[in-house]
């Protein structure tokens, strides 16, 4: 760490995500953030472990994923432990993964300080980021809080939750408190938050000690702490496999920002400008990725005539595209996808029909 803790400092890298708004390129059996959306060839979960390795060794680097995807987990970041891979039995969303996490690092670790990142997420300037990640540790070691990353806004997103913030004079210097969490506003909101200058995007990283969580998780949903205790008790014991089979489809499915942040009161943020993207759907690749001198990115055999500010993702065939604005064109051997780029959060509705129809194949 750069910022130096008392307490052992550990990663946890949320990896079982099915990554829907990325259909048909992310898949059931292989999605968003085992596939390398950038061009680079690197993959979203190998960027995030890079971007944290740099501030914790890998044998504290802990990844919590689907069973299915333990193989993709284990091709991809080879310098991760096989015990630091925690297999979820059941999606059960954040909370629980997060509750999974603190078990087992508290029976391995003791109270240590926890690091709490998507592995889907980008980061342009990765020092910047590692810096703000070091002072949170710091801070949540010091305040014994929690601690969420805030990035300040560069424009009014919609796709974004926002955090409302102001000054914490009992806070370290550069932490702020966290009055309230916003879901997704319309454009007016979103526009009204940014002026502000009162508001930052939830970026969905966190730290905190492991204690102070679990003791969140008591007050907030019991249920799932007593688990978390359970867990902790069979951890690297010959039964762990089967009580974490058998208790973790107990927990309630519920995220943490509604389980436990949006509840707490003793919540701090740090704000963060590190060019920081969810890449939450196809038109974010315009945003994250080289483009052409007319705004498209293309991936694959392209070739355009007219067409600017359009997303190509290709496979092996040539994608021709003459006179288009603002569309998605994604091609697979099975699926084809044309979409407005305005109606790229209507991409998970396909999946949706698709399952209710009974064609599991194409998921």
């Amino acid at each position: 760490m750069q910022q130096q803790t008392r307490l052992p400092v550990a990663a946890v890298i949320m990896a079982g995500g099915k990554g829907e708004r990325f259909w048909p390129k992310s898949r059931v059996q292989c999605p968003k953030q085992f596939l390398a959306l950038t061009g680079d060839g690197e993959t979203m979960l190998q960027k995030t472990f890079r971007r944290i390795r740099s501030i914790v060794p890998p044998e504290k680097i802990y990844v919590v994923t689907n069973g299915e995807y333990m193989t993709l987990v284990q091709e991809q970041l080879p310098e991760v432990p096989t015990e630091n891979l925690l297999r979820e039995p059941a999606a059960r969303n954040t909370a629980p993964c997060i509750a999974l996490a603190a078990a087992v690092i508290r029976k391995r670790l003791g109270d240590a300080v926890m690091l709490v990142l998507p592995a889907d997420h980008l980061v342009r300037h990765t020092s910047l980021c590692t810096d703000v990640l070091c002072r949170a540790a710091s801070a949540a070691e010091e305040t014994g809080a929690l601690i969420t990353i805030g990035i300040t806004p560069s424009y009014p997103e919609t796709g974004y939750g926002y955090i409302a913030f102001s000054r914490a004079d009992d806070a370290p210097a550069g932490v702020y408190r966290a009055d309230s969490f916003r879901e997704k506003p319309d454009a007016e909101t979103a526009r009204a938050y940014v002026e502000s200058g009162s508001y930052l995007w939830n970026s969905g990283m966190f730290a905190w000690k492991a204690s102070t969580y679990l003791d969140a998780l008591k007050t907030h949903l019991p249920a799932a702490a007593d688990i978390a205790d359970t867990l902790s008790e069979a951890c690297d014991t010959p039964d762990f496999s089967a009580v974490l089979a058998e208790q973790f489809p107990k927990m309630p499915s519920i995220s943490v920002d509604f389980g436990i942040l949006e509840k707490a009161e003793r919540i701090y943020t740090i704000p963060g400008t590190f060019g920081w993207d969810d890449v939450g759907s196809w038109p974010a690749l315009r945003r994250v990725a080289k483009t052409d001198t007319n705004g498209n990115y293309r991936d694959g055999d392209i070739l355009t005539v007219g067409t600017a500010n359009c997303v190509f993702s290709g496979g092996k065939k040539l994608i021709a595209a003459v006179g288009l604005h603002e569309i998605i064109v994604v091609d697979t051997d099975d699926a084809l996808l044309v979409c407005d780029m305005d109606a790229a959060q209507n991409i998970k509705k396909i999946t949706e029909m698709l399952r209710e129809q009974g064609r599991g194949e194409l998921l």
